[in-house]
């Protein structure tokens, strides 16, 4: 009776440190994985953008992304606005590229407000200034942007935004653009 006693505390026991074994494990991949969350990435973002009423623009830029799918992103952009060609009556080549153009440099702080298994979302705050190829213009950038992430390092997005151009134009653009982000590595 007495090794029946001493066999179930043996077996207790092994249990007892195969449940340590597991809870050890599970810690060690959770803060695994959570490092791996907060790395920091470097991305090469291309996109192009619908934007209200008559333009479009395009934007190439260098996004750093801290902790927590937080982000600092450089841009360069590119915006045109068509219109229709009063003497054709319909939009032509010369009235959608030579229209209204103007060309920004910036900075946008991107802090993540939502974060899911393979997307996360970022609100866009940034400013930039640039140029309508005769005077200085200034722009001030809100939005949101939605990013998808796919194999090694590569990710797509949309981004729904709001440009508040100073000395342009217009002065409000509100669009939509898609693009993607490629690694460097």
């Amino acid at each position: 009776m007495y090794g029946h006693h001493n066999f179930n505390y043996k077996a207790s026991r092994s249990r007892t440190y195969g449940i340590v074994f597991m809870a050890l494990a599970m810690a060690f991949f959770a803060v695994g994985s959570m490092r791996a969350q907060s790395s920091n990435q470097n991305r090469l973002l291309l996109d192009v953008g619908a934007l209200y009423e008559s333009g479009c623009d395009a934007t190439i830029a260098y996004e750093h992304e801290n902790k927590y799918h937080h982000a600092w992103e450089y841009f360069a952009t590119g915006y045109l606005k068509y219109a229709t060609d009063p003497e054709a009556g319909h939009i032509t080549k010369q009235s959608f590229w030579h229209n209204y153009n103007t060309w920004h440099v910036g900075i946008a702080y991107k802090p993540c407000v939502n974060r899911g298994r393979n997307h996360h979302g970022n609100a866009r705050l940034g400013v930039s200034g640039g140029s309508n190829l005769h005077r200085f213009v200034g722009g001030i950038h809100v939005g949101y942007e939605h990013s998808y992430a796919l194999k090694h390092g590569w990710e797509i997005f949309f981004q729904v935004k709001e440009d508040v151009v100073i000395k342009g134009e217009d002065l409000f653009r509100t669009g939509i653009a898609v693009g993607v982000k490629v690694p460097l590595r």
